[in-house]
């Protein structure tokens, strides 16, 4: 590990006893680990000009520390911390303390989900990483990185890079009949920014806002944390079920072209109920159209933002799932009364996305390489899905039962003849045999929903799904008997 400790900070500001000073302060710097063995110390002549001493007071702290085996000299090449020293993984802190976060924050567990990498790795919303057009992606970052490119350096617009802008709203008025112009869209750093931003624009605290439930979780655990009410709304086979929706609900999240994590798509019964409900209660819609450009049967699905008339659905979306979960890039198409507004909060929030990584999606967009990359992975996926399916049907038809869906990057399955903890104790026998996938559970909002499955296929080569979903029945079968 290489540390530049000729930036270690010393401060003599109202200190009289400075050679001591300087001899605490670096004994402390060793100490706390900020200064790692083998570290090297800054030049006695540098460091008596930094501090605006003699050069003799600086070399009278080393000498100190070199006495007392904190650091060892080698003429000609400098002062450094002795190896003898025991290494500090992180720097010391004070237990105590008087600040204490707010109490909704315990209940916001970190995700360690992908902590350790998995033999067979069927967990949803990861998209082929191996897959993607990494040499084509680096040459058109690699142009915004010039300095032609990057120009005076200043920050940017906050709402986002122009280009890409004008590069979202085409290709999603083309491959989604998204109804929006460039002003209409705001870029973030991935969705869950973009629910943030909306909510922050729409709500006050102590709102009440609805979502799926099972749902994806941390849209719910951001909305908690911001003062809202959060209540859970039950799903069917034709989605949000608008008639449990609780009165009072200023906003609803939902996911309509492919309900996350069950799969089922809302249908235009529900999703017209949805609106005029939206209408009468003077209520706001976020749609979540995380993966519907992975559509592998069936007609392609309308989107809310197209059904609707009276300004009533925000529209987010990401690229996480089409290109790269670790690039981050979301985008939030505002009805254009809000389009200022959540450009202001994301102004406050961190002002703008990172801009060479905009300028690059804007042209990987309208050079069409978007396009190959997802009717590309659209065959890839579809395959994968299609053997799944294929599987579960013939082989797990005594303890699963799928859910049709036609879209995204997971198949969701239930298991009416088990309990939560029957299933608990069948994946974690998978788990142990390498295989991970994730119980619908997971993403329960109140009571527990059916026990069942969800089983991503992005991150899993399709050569691979056969053997690890051997493995997955073995583990039922030792749990019969």
């Amino acid at each position: 590990m290489h540390v530049d400790a000729a930036e270690v900070h010393v401060s003599l500001v109202g200190r009289k006893d400075l050679t001591g000073e300087i001899y605490r302060q670096l004994r402390r710097a060793i100490l706390d680990g900020r200064l790692p063995p083998g570290g090297r110390l800054p030049p006695t002549r540098e460091l008596a000009r930094r501090l605006s001493v003699s050069r003799t007071t600086v070399t009278v702290a080393y000498d100190r520390l070199l006495g007392e085996g904190f650091v060892t000299s080698r003429v000609g090449a400098g002062t450094f911390v002795s190896d003898a020293v025991p290494a500090v993984a992180d720097r010391a802190r004070p237990a105590g303390g008087a600040l204490r976060p707010r109490p909704v924050w315990d209940d916001v567990p970190l995700p360690t989900v992908f902590d350790r990498a998995a033999e067979f790795d069927f967990r949803p919303g990861i998209p082929d990483a191996q897959l993607f057009p990494y040499r084509t992606w680096r040459q058109l970052l690699a142009r915004q990185l010039r300095p032609a490119a990057v120009g005076n350096g200043a920050y940017g617009d906050p709402a986002c890079h122009q280009g890409l802008r004008q590069a979202i709203a085409r290709h999603l008025g083309v491959a989604r009949a998204v109804l929006a112009g460039p002003e209409d869209v705001v870029v973030t750093n991935g969705t869950q920014q973009a629910v943030d931003l909306v909510a922050r624009v729409l709500l006050d605290p102590g709102d009440r806002v609805a979502v799926e439930t099972p749902g994806y979780g941390p849209p719910r655990r951001l909305l908690a944390t911001l003062g809202m009410e959060v209540a859970g709304v039950p799903v069917d086979a034709e989605g949000l079920v608008v008639e449990a929706i609780p009165p009072g609900t200023r906003m609803v999240v939902v996911t309509p072209s492919h309900q996350f994590p069950l799969g089922m798509v809302m249908s235009l019964s529900r999703r017209l109920a949805l609106l005029a409900w939206a209408e009468r209660n003077d209520a706001a819609i976020v749609e979540d159209d995380y993966d519907s450009e992975f559509r592998y049967g069936g007609r392609p699905i309308e989107p809310l933002q197209t059904l609707d008339h009276g300004g009533r659905v925000v529209y987010v979306g990401s690229f996480s799932k089409t290109m790269l979960a670790t690039l981050r890039l979301g985008f939030v198409v505002a009805p254009r009364p809000l389009a200022g507004a959540v450009a202001a909060a994301k102004f406050v929030a961190d002002w703008h996305t990172a801009l060479p990584l905009q300028a690059a999606l804007a042209d990987f967009l309208d050079q069409g390489w978007f396009a190959r990359h997802v009717r590309r992975m659209r065959g890839v996926y579809a395959e994968r899905h299609r053997r799944i399916v294929e599987v579960l049907g013939d082989r797990f038809a005594d303890h699963l039962k799928v859910i049709p869906s036609s879209a995204g990057l997971h198949v969701a399955a239930t298991a009416p003849a088990m309990s939560h903890e029957e299933l608990a104790a069948v994946l974690a026998q998978a788990s142990a045999a390498g295989v991970e996938l994730r119980p619908l559970s997971l993403w329960d909002v109140g009571p527990p929903s059916q026990p069942g499955i969800a089983l991503g296929y992005g991150a899993i080569p399709t050569g691979r799904i056969d053997e690890g979903l051997e493995r997955l029945r073995a583990a039922f079968d030792r749990h019969q008997t």
